[in-house]
């Protein structure tokens, strides 16, 4: 099953600040980006948050599952405790911040004739 459209509008939406979260399709899901960062993801409706120590408070309060079979585990947002975490917004973007940049990708060389 893969993740609806209204799904990301209403994550991005209680997350606001567009300038800063932005999503971007991936076979059916959605990676979720914070200053181009991922910091969670969307599969099969449901928001899959990275756990690191900037996103500990969610050990209590969510359940940790893998958003895909073989992926590591994620903290499991519930679409109703989206709109109870005030923090989310702050809390991703203090996990983007702590987070490597991203790595450049190299130009593939043009093959010899």
């Amino acid at each position: 099953m893969s993740t609806r459209k209204e799904t990301i509008e209403f994550i991005l939406e209680k997350l606001g600040d567009p300038e800063r979260f932005r999503t971007r399709a991936m076979f059916g899901e959605y990676a979720l980006y914070a200053d181009g960062k991922v910091v969670a993801l969307v599969c099969d409706d449901q928001l899959y948050v990275k756990i690191t120590p900037e996103s500990r408070e969610l050990d209590t309060i969510t359940e940790k599952a893998p958003p895909y079979p073989g992926a590591k585990l994620h903290y499991l947002v519930e679409e109703d405790q989206l709109s109870k975490i005030l923090y989310l917004s702050s809390m991703l973007l203090d996990i983007a911040k702590h987070l490597p940049a991203p790595k450049k990708k190299k130009k593939k060389a043009k093959g010899k004739k």
